[in-house]
């Protein structure tokens, strides 16, 4: 039951209640960004939702648009500036995604949203993580984050899957106001913060999916 209707409608709820009352901070981190960074404030990008379905992820940009004299965009680490990542240590480029939870892209708890070229290199265990929605923060993010292998965190994210639940999920939810007052940050995998994913090793596939089945 909490699965199949209670979590959607507490979503809905949720990031409605979370975007009227959040709104005058929306605002000023939109005018924020806008003069720290430049226009566009929104970063969009295509990311693999529920049953691999594409979807547009809102976020407020963290990076500049910075070129080498070639016109290519010079490496993350360099256009990552300083209030790009305040934004991020506070997790508050995360906000525009309750548009995203809303429209039912996206769970307020899930596996977060990777990129879509990752799709082809999950093993057949890691490829549960999409058997529902990705999340604003999930199972992962409040068990170390980037200061673990991908290989655990898809760990992390398939057990969510499999253990479903709203004592779960109202764990994640603390688990992560926690981690963010902390300053730990719960989201944002990208080249600036831990490396591309590149596929797991044959050798730790078995293993993998020996410990999670």
């Amino acid at each position: 039951m909490y699965k199949k209707y209670i979590k959607r409608l507490l979503d809905f709820f949720i990031s409605l209640m979370g975007i009227i009352v959040l709104s005058p901070i929306l605002a000023v981190l939109w005018v924020l960004v806008r003069v720290k960074l430049g226009s566009p404030a929104l970063f969009t990008q295509q990311r693999p939702g529920k049953d691999e379905k594409i979807f547009k992820l809102y976020k407020f940009r963290s990076m500049t648009d910075a070129r080498d004299e070639e016109g290519n965009l010079l490496p993350d680490e360099v256009r990552l500036t300083p209030f790009g990542r305040k934004l991020r240590s506070t997790s508050l480029d995360e906000l525009p995604e309750l548009f995203n939870i809303l429209k039912g892209d996206m769970s307020i708890i899930g596996p977060r949203p990777l990129l879509i070229k990752y799709l082809p290199l999950y093993n057949e265990t890691q490829k549960h993580r999409h058997d529902v929605r990705p999340g604003l923060t999930g199972l992962a993010q409040i068990n170390g984050r980037n200061a673990i292998t991908w290989e655990k965190k898809f760990e992390y994210d398939v057990e969510y899957v499999n253990h479903l639940s709203f004592a779960l999920d109202a764990k994640i939810f603390f688990g992560t106001i926690r981690s963010v007052l902390a300053r730990e940050g719960i989201s944002s995998e990208n080249d600036a913060t831990m490396e591309a994913f590149k596929g797991t090793p044959a050798e730790k596939k078995e293993g993998a999916e020996g410990v999670l089945e």
